[in-house]
Order: C-alpha cells, then structure tokens, then sequence
C-alpha cells in the first residue's frame, strides 16, 4: 500500500473520531420522561386498554434495554408543549414489530405500525432508525403510546426531536459511517489484490473476516436493511444470524493462518480449530432454531471466541512470534469493542456512544492496524526472499566452485598431481575417436622396485619417492618426440599420468617417435636411471610396456591392459620395453580354460575348504575359525581371491557359495564331533546379497542344521557392501532376522560411509591386514588402528585383526584392548583334518600351561 494511500486512510480515522466527538457532543433536544409496561408475550391490548392498565413503571433512564425477551413492552410519555417538538426516534435498528399511537385528549389521533418484520417501505421515514413524525399541538394534552415486540433483544432508546435538528445531527453520523465503511472497502480491495497476486491464504481470510464484519456493522446499524434488502426482511434477519459466527469463523482462521499457529503453537492451533467447528455448528443451527434462540446463542459462542482471539496474540508475543505485537494492539481494540458491544446487546451496559459503537470504533482500528501488520509482513517476506535467494546463488557458487575442484582433484593423484587413470583413459579415448586412423602408441612405465624401498625406507619415504619419480618422469616424457600433452592443472603441464603409485603412463604419437628412435632411447634410459633423494641413488628398474592403436585396441582399457601384458613380459625384464603381441597374451585363453575348468571342479567336488584358526586375546583360546576356498587339484595354485573373481564374473558365484555353505556345515559338525565347539565364518559376495532367492536358501538350510544355528558367521567386505547399499542391507536384515551373525570384512581398506556401516546388523569388525601388517613399525598404523577399536567397541562391534603375523604384533594388539586376532601367527589356513591336530596340540599345550605346580 502506498503512503498517499496510507495518509489518506489515518486522514479519515482523524475526521472519524472529529465526527465521533463531534455527534456525541451534539446534543438532542429532549429525553422524555418515559413510562413502560411489560406484558407476556401473547397479551393483546389496544392502546385504550393499555393506557388504563395498571402496572405502569417509570423508566430510570434515557434507554430502555430489556436484553433477549420476547414479552410485549408499552410505552407512554408526555409530549413536551413545544411546537418544535415533531419527531420521535428510536435509536435501534432491529425490533421486530413497533406500533405508535399518538393520543390527543384520550383519543387516537396518529397510528403507525412498522418494524424489521415488515418492508423497510412501510416506515414512515426511510431511515436505518425507527422515525415517527408528528404534529405538535400546544392546546392539546398530546401523549404518546408504543407497542414493542421483537424476538432479538430489546432495546428501545427515545429521542424526541425538531425534524431539522434531527437530520441535521444525523448527516453527521452517516459521515462517521461512510468514513467507516471507506475505510474497510479500501482495506479489503487492498488485500484482495494482495491476494490474487501472491496467493496467500492469509490475505484472504483477512478479506473475508473484514468483509464479515463489515457485513456485521451494516446489519447492526440497519444499513444493510436500507439499502440491499429493503424489501426482504426476512433475508435480513438472516444476515443478522450468520454475520456474526462468520466473522469468528474467518477471524480465527486469519489468525491462525497469520500467526502461523501450525508451528508456533498447535494447543492453540487446536483450540482455535475447535472454535471454528462450533461457530460452524452455530450456522447450521440457524435453520432450526428460532431466532431469539438462535441469536442468544451465537452472542454466547462469540464472546469466548472473542476472548480467544484476543489471548492468542499476547501468548505468541511472549513466544517471540514477530507477528503477534501487531495482532495484539489490533484485537485487543476490537475485541474490547466487540464485548462492549455484545455485552450492551444482552442487556449488560447501557447504550452509549462507546457501547453503541465500540464494535464499528475497534473494527476500524483492527483494520488498519492489521494492513499495516500485512504490509509489513509482505516487505518482510520479500526482503528475506531477496536474501534468501542471494544465499542460495552464493551458495550455488560455492558448490559449483567445490565441484570444480572436486572434479579436478577427482581426476588427478592425490600424491603425485598427475592426471589419474580416469582421466587418462577419457582423454586417449577422445584422441582415438577424433583420429581412429592415427596410431597412438600408449607407454606403461611400471616401477618395479618400489614395493622393495617401501619396506627399507618406509612409507613416508617411498611416497616422497614416488612422487619425485613421478616429476622426473614428466619432465623427460616431455622430450620425447610425438608425446601428447595431457592438459595443465594447478599451474602445471602433464606428459605422463598415474595408473597407481607404482605405474605411470603416456600417450606418443607412435610415427613420428618410431621416426626418432635415438631421441626415445634417451629418454627411456633416463626414465631407468635412480633417482636422487637425499644423496642416495635409489634404483626403481622401470620396465616399460607399450601398445599400438588401432592394432592392439581401439579404446583406452584394451591398450592400457595389453601395455601392460608387455611391460610384464620376459622381453620387458631383459630390454626394459617390450611391445605388446599377442604371442605374450595369455591371459585371455587361460581365463577361458580357467572358467571351463572351475565348472567342472564344482561338478566333480574338486574344491576344497582350509580352515584359519581364530584367537581370542582376553582367555588365549581358539574361539573360531574361518572357512577359506582352495583348488587343490589346479598344477598352479590359484589364489582365492582369484576364484572368487572369476566366479562373480562368470555367474558361477551363485552354486559356488551354496557349495561353501554346505560344506562348511559339514566341517563344523566334525568339528563339533570332536569336541571343539567353535564359530565358523564364511565369506559371502555381495552378488549373493542380491540373489533374491538367497535368504530362503540360507533359512531353509539353516533350518535342516539347527545345530549349527548362530554359529555360521557370514563375512562381508566393507567395500562391497557399497557397490549396492540398499539391496545388501535389505538381505542383511532378512539374514540377520534369521539369526545369522554378520562380520564386516576388510575394514579399512577402502571407502564407506560410517552412518551406512551402523545400520548393518553386524556384530563383528575385521580390521584390514593393509593396518596390521606395519604395525610394530609405523606409528601412524598404530593410531589408526587404536581409533579403529575404540570406534568399534563404543558402537557395540567385537574386534579382529587379520594378517597378524608375529608375537610383537599380536602384544600390540592385546594392550590396544582387540578382542580376537587371526593370521599366520596362530597358522596358515589347514585342511580339516591337519585343523583337528593343530587344535588339539593346543589345547594340550593350553592345558598344560595352566595345569597346577
């Protein structure tokens, strides 16, 4: 709203209250002295027979109020000997049914019957009050006689008047209302508009609660009757009953929508909800009810809202609700004005200007107020929008600034700088797409004796080493004709990149290098010289492999893994360079002849399970022992890991874990036949956990052994479990359910999320033989792996550490409170019956170390 606006509307509240101040001053011309008679409500009496009755009472003031009654109330008074004196007013709109009788002498000399019972017509003067005209007669004793009925409450507050005077006195009034009604018109127009641009409820649920009381006013002071129904009564009547639970209605529901009573305060929220179905009850009990009982009891509903109303706002203001303070003012004014008009209403206060007005003088100032509170609340909202949206693009500048440098980092080594393989690999697939004809030739430099310097000078050192090796390298790549540049990054321009700490690689036009073989062979002898850290010349023996696009592979993987078939090659270890042939490949093949033959050994029974013995620190006994796959029948052993790999490759996973499963409950019942009543672990793929059909096999098979039930640990590695975290957790639970214990393998060695590891339903943590394997000799292991026991014990998780290889190790890892410990320390991993010997030598042996004297 703007602030002409603004001071057009405080203008006319200042020319309200002038008015206000001024009509109340204005004095009428006589009050007369006013006798009644109050009737039951089935009397009928003609004016004759009224005037001679007994029981005629002086009325104590200017304004008889009778409350809700329906009884038939006579009046009589003297009129003044005065010839100015010509008209009666009463000064309440709503009587059902009001008969004048003016008598002169005794007689009736003037009738006129009228009420809101009848068409507004059929009043003499079209006024919002009761008029009667007159002639004064000074030689006549002129007296005169009302019959009054109504089934609202009775009111009937006498003036007489000189006609001028009168219209006079009223002009100004209709001015206050027309101000009044100016004002609301205004504010809801304002709001409504608000409305329909923002589509806040709040705007119009303030609308509709000012237009009620709008709608109220009008239908109190008789303007509404004047001027919209004139000739329906009965649709006025109707206005009257629903305008005032309408009101509370859309009231409550403004505030509880501009207080935001949903957050701020439900008990309230509640209450006033409660409120709302009541006066909602109210306005379907109209249309059976009558309307005396009707409009007592919609009185008595409103002013506990009222109350309501005007508690809510001090409560949240107490609770800092920035709202409230506004709110507060606004309906502490019009709740006041509305109970001193309810309480006049019932016949509680007298009629007075304040009692007569205080719901049009509190609805005015609640107007405006609260469109100020809307307009304030509207700058607000859009200020915090404003800075709400800067944030948000700072804050999308800073994510996409962290992105960039994710990514980067995400495509670079972490320790020498280089690109990594991701990167590598993106970019030579982008040169064989944009030239297929060309030949590029891709160069795997392996760094063969750096796994042997780690183990003399540490890995602090071995890093520092790598790192150098990995400058040194790009900088005489950089001299080799036909190399192609791998882009920049932090200031510096890359030649080579790294596969891994110990293989780096490079990308050379093959042509033009093969047409300067002096210039490479330089190079590569400077790529196999030591390198110099801190005065010692370390030899790394690189061996270099190469493979040529596109006749050894037209994408980056396939040239990658043959460069580095040939940097294995005998030819490497002899020249240093080999490329790549297909002589040389034979891993192809034997993976083929590895597959066929893995099948056949699952059909003829020709794999076999080793048993690792499990040691539990706190009592020095054999506590478990962990099932681990062999193939003894394979010339050439192949390592498990290996086995597992081609199984998960080849779907043979599936059969090959329901084979481990069986077997292993059958070692255990040897087991157990002999007397050793040991847990059992058995590694699980994560292929497994995603076989639906895999906890049904388990509970099924766990349920024909139920011997062996919470005895058979399944082991996952932490790794895998990422690859598909919902899936896994999913069977987890199911297995878990069933009372299978979980332990979580390998842990350490790679990346996972903590809040991911504390939802599996594990009970077991194996630490990573990577920590364990250095931990006599490096300090930073010794702390990792402390933390690593003091996490797991404080989340619930018993501890074991894998790879333990030595006593000094084992020690270590007692006084850092692990709880059990595996390894080749204790013993290699025993086929069953070299396992029974192992474990009853020790029990022996335990035996006899605790046997007394």
């Amino acid at each position: 709203m703007t602030r002409f606006q603004w001071s057009r509307i405080l203008a006319a509240l200042t020319l309200l209250v002038s008015l206000a101040f001024n009509c109340q001053g204005a004095e009428a011309f006589h009050y007369p002295n006013v006798e009644f008679l109050r009737l039951a409500p089935d009397a009928q009496l003609s004016p004759e027979e009224a005037s001679a009755a007994t029981g005629w009472q002086p009325l104590t003031n200017s304004s008889a109020n009778f409350g809700y009654t329906r009884d038939t109330v006579w009046f009589r008074f003297n009129v003044p000997v005065d010839r100015q004196i010509n008209l009666l007013e009463i000064s309440y709109s709503h009587l059902d049914h009001v008969a004048f009788y003016l008598m002169e002498n005794g007689e009736i000399a003037e009738t006129t019957v009228t009420g809101d019972h009848y068409p507004f017509t059929s009043r003499p003067v079209l006024n919002r009050h009761f008029l009667f005209p007159f002639s004064a007669n000074i030689n006549t004793d002129q007296q005169i006689l009302l019959e009054v009925k109504t089934t609202g409450t009775l009111q009937v507050p006498l003036t007489l008047w000189n006609a001028q005077t009168f219209f006079e006195h009223a002009s100004i009034e209709e001015q206050i209302h027309a101000i009044y009604y100016g004002v609301l018109i205004s504010v809801i127009f304002f709001n409504l508009f608000v409305f329909f641009a923002l589509r806040e409820n709040v705007y119009l649920f303030y609308v509709l609660s000012t237009l009620s009381y709008l709608l109220l006013i009008a239908s109190l002071n008789g303007t509404a009757f004047q001027l919209l129904w004139p000739k329906s009564p009965e649709l006025h009547s109707w206005t009257m009953l629903l305008s005032v639970p309408l009101v509370v209605i859309f009231t409550l529901l403004f505030s509880r929508s501009f207080l935001q009573l949903e957050q701020s305060g439900p008990i309230l929220n509640r209450v006033a909800l409660g409120f709302v179905a009541i006066n909602a009850i109210m306005i379907a009990a109209t249309g059976v009810l009558d309307y005396s009982s009707a409009i007592r009891l919609s009185v008595a509903v409103a002013i506990p809202s009222t109350l309501l109303l005007t508690i809510i706002g001090p409560l949240q203001w107490i609770r800092g609700n920035p709202q409230a303070g506004y709110y507060t003012i606004a309906w502490c004014a019009l709740s006041v004005g509305s109970a001193i008009t309810a309480a006049n209403k019932a016949g509680f206060l007298p009629n007075s200007f304040i009692t007569t007005y205080g719901m049009e003088i509190g609805s005015a100032l609640q107007a405006v107020l609260l469109a100020l509170a809307l307009a304030a609340r509207l700058n607000q909202e859009r200020q915090e929008k404003v800075e709400a949206r800067e944030a948000e693009l700072k804050a999308m500048t800073a994510r996409r600034s962290a992105e960039l440098k994710l990514i980067e980092n995400a495509l670079h080594n972490s320790l020498t700088g280089l690109p990594n393989r991701t990167n590598f690999e993106m970019q030579v697939n982008d040169l064989i797409r944009r030239s297929p004809d060309t030949r590029h030739g891709i160069v795997v430099i392996h760094l063969n004796n750096l796994q042997s310097v780690t183990k003399t000078l540490g890995h602090q050192n071995s890093d520092l080493i790598s790192e150098l090796a990995s400058k040194n390298a790009n900088a005489i790549a950089r001299q080799i004709p036909g190399i192609i540049s791998l882009g920049q990054h932090n200031g510096r321009s890359f030649y080579t990149a790294s596969l891994d700490l110990e293989t780096l690689v490079c990308v050379v036009d093959a042509d033009t290098s093969e047409h300067a073989r002096r210039a490479v062979v330089r190079a590569l002898d400077a790529i196999r010289s030591p390198v110099d850290y801190l005065g010692m010349q370390i030899p790394l023996n690189a061996q270099l492999g190469v493979a040529v696009s596109p006749a050894h592979g037209t994408d980056a993987s396939s040239l990658i893994r043959r460069a580095s078939i040939a940097e294995s090659s005998e030819r490497a270890r002899e020249r240093g360079i080999a490329y790549y042939t297909p002589s040389i490949d034979s891993y192809s093949a034997s993976r083929l002849t590895m597959v066929s033959a893995l099948q056949k050994a699952l059909v003829n029974n020709e794999l076999a399970l080793h048993l690792q013995p499990k040691l539990d620190l706190r009592t020095s006994r054999i506590s478990g022992v962990e099932a681990l796959i062999r193939w003894p029948a394979r010339e050439q052993p192949v390592p498990a890991d290996e086995i597992i790999t081609l199984a998960e490759q080849t779907g043979l996973i599936k059969p090959l874990t329901r084979w481990v499963l069986e077997q292993s409950l059958e070692l255990r019942g040897r087991l157990l036949d002999s007397g050793h009543l040991l847990d059992l672990s058995v590694n699980i793929s994560p292929n497994n956990l995603r076989e639906p059909d895999f906890p049904i096999f388990v509970k099924r098979l766990m349920g024909a052994h139920l011997q062996h039930r919470g005895a058979i640990i399944f082991e996952v590695t932490e790794t895998s479990m990422m690859q598909d975290p919902v899936n896994a957790l999913k069977a987890l639970n199911s297995l878990a359910y069933e009372g299978i214990p979980v332990s979580i393998d390998d842990f350490g060695s790679g990346y996972s999320s903590l809040s991911y590891i504390k939802q599996l339903p594990a009970s077991e943590i194996k630490i990573d033989r990577s920590l364990i394997t250095d931990l006599a000799t490096r300090e930073e292991d010794r702390v990792i792996v402390q933390t690593t026991i003091n996490m797991c014990h404080s989340l619930g998780y018993q501890v074991v550490a894998e790879g333990v290889e030595d006593e000094a190790t084992a020690d270590l890892l007692k006084g850092m409170g692990c709880d059990m410990i595996q390894g080749y320390f204790l013993s290699r991993p025993l086929p069953l019956e070299q396992m029974l010997a192992w474990l009853s030598k020790r029990r022996e042996a335990v035996t006899k170390q605790h046997a007394p004297g």
